[in-house]
Formats: C-alpha cells, sequence, structure tokens
C-alpha cells in the first residue's frame, strides 16, 4: 500500500502499536494493525488502558506507517485512551485512508466526530451509567453517525441494560447503523444474563464479548 509523503512536523503521542486479532466490532476476528494513542479526558470504572493515560513516545506519521506498514494486513484500527482528544489524529486517519487501509476508529464519544475522514468505521463507544461518564456522552455525535459506524454500549449491570434499551429506542439507533451490546468483562454469569435478556426482549443488537480478553486475558499489546 502506498502512503502520501509526510512532513516531519506531523506527528502523534504513541503508546504502542501492535499486530493482533481484531477482538470486537464488525471485524472481529481479522488481523488489524492497532495505533493506540496516548491521553484520555475520560475515567471509566472498568477502563482496561489505564496505563494509556500518560507518557508514551511522539512519532511522525512516517514512522507510524512504517510500522504499521510491516503487519502487512488491511484494518488499521486507531484507538486509545482517546484517539480525539489529540488533534493530529484527525489527519492521522485520512493518511491512513489514503494510503489505502481500511480504518476505523475506537472513541468514547465524548468528543465531536464531525472532523472524522467519513472513510473511517466510527465505533462509539456510547458511555453507561454504570461507567461513571455518562454525564460526558456528546450527543451530538449521534446525529453524524453513517450505517458504516457502530454505536456500542459496554453494560456493566441490569440498570445500565434498561438504559442502553432505552437510548437505542429514543434515539432510533439500529436505523443508523449497527449496535453493539458488550458486558463488561470478568463476569461470565452476567454475560450470559446479557445474552437473554437480548434475546427475551427481541432486541435488534449485537451481542459481542471481547476475543482478545478470551485468548489472551488483559496484557496489553493484545
Amino acid at each position: 500500500m502506498k502512503a502520501e509523503a509526510v512532513t516531519p512536523d506531523r506527528q502523534l503521542r504513541i503508546t504502542e502499536i501492535f499486530h493482533s486479532l481484531q477482538g470486537e466490532s464488525r471485524p472481529v476476528g481479522c488481523p488489524t494493525a492497532f495505533i493506540r494513542l496516548s491521553g484520555c479526558p475520560l475515567r471509566c470504572v472498568y477502563c482496561d488502558t489505564v496505563y494509556s493515560f500518560q507518557g508514551g513516545i511522539r512519532l511522525t506519521f512516517e514512522q507510524i506507517l512504517a510500522q504499521v506498514g510491516e503487519y502487512a494486513v488491511r484494518n488499521v484500527c486507531v484507538t486509545g485512551g482517546e484517539p480525539l482528544a489529540q488533534r493530529q489524529c484527525l489527519e492521522l486517519l485520512s493518511v491512513l485512508c489514503e494510503a489505502g487501509y481500511d480504518v476505523s476508529l475506537e472513541t468514547s464519544g465524548a468528543l465531536g466526530i464531525d472532523g472524522v475522514d467519513s472513510r473511517v468505521s466510527i465505533v462509539l463507544d456510547l458511555k453507561t451509567p454504570g461507567s461513571g461518564e455518562a454525564e460526558r456522552n456528546l450527543w451530538s455525535n449521534l446525529e453524524l453517525l453513517k450505517p458504516i459506524d457502530q454505536v456500542k454500549f459496554v453494560i456493566c449491570d441490569r440498570a445500565d441494560y434498561e438504559w442502553s434499551c432505552a437510548m437505542v429506542s429514543e434515539h432510533d439507533l439500529t436505523a443508523k447503523c449497527p449496535v453493539l451490546f458488550s458486558p463488561v468483562w470478568g463476569q461470565d454469569d452476567f454475560a450470559r444474563n446479557v445474552a437473554e435478556w437480548i434475546l427475551a426482549d427481541r432486541l435488534e443488537v449485537r451481542f459481542q464479548l471481547q476475543l482478545h480478553k478470551i485468548l489472551w486475558g488483559d496484557r496489553p499489546g493484545h
């Protein structure tokens, strides 16, 4: 895949770039290059990437593209932290698209997605009350969703499930794009409960578990 010329002043603070199987969302199971940006303004109680809140190293777009190119994959996922907290993330997304990659962006939805390249598949993590950050949801983002995007709810308890159902109905989310219900990791019996609630309520949502955690646990870089 051919990348456009990159000037040295375009750079981002990166926690890690790694190769793994996509564990969530539409391309689950597909080999993917992950670019994890550093920094996040949110503090969700279940966060599994706290190590990305601080630190990281500054890499130019050219360095990022070179590392991604070593994995010889089609799918690239830009994640965090919160990727959109770094202004240059928007340009990186476009550069990756121009290089021929199928690009996805994992974002909390607390920051505006209006500047994201239309070729990017956005996975918008709408924060439930159980996350402790529901008040940070930027509801205007829902009007910008495209059919190639997805909305994800991480569900911590029955109250979160009921809230998520209400949001899906109130905002007619399944008419906009696919909706994902993801039980919080580490509660096997609860995950089964969520699956049964979805079936009982005849919801048009996709139940998902985190494949990468089933395979490798909570280890960074997977």
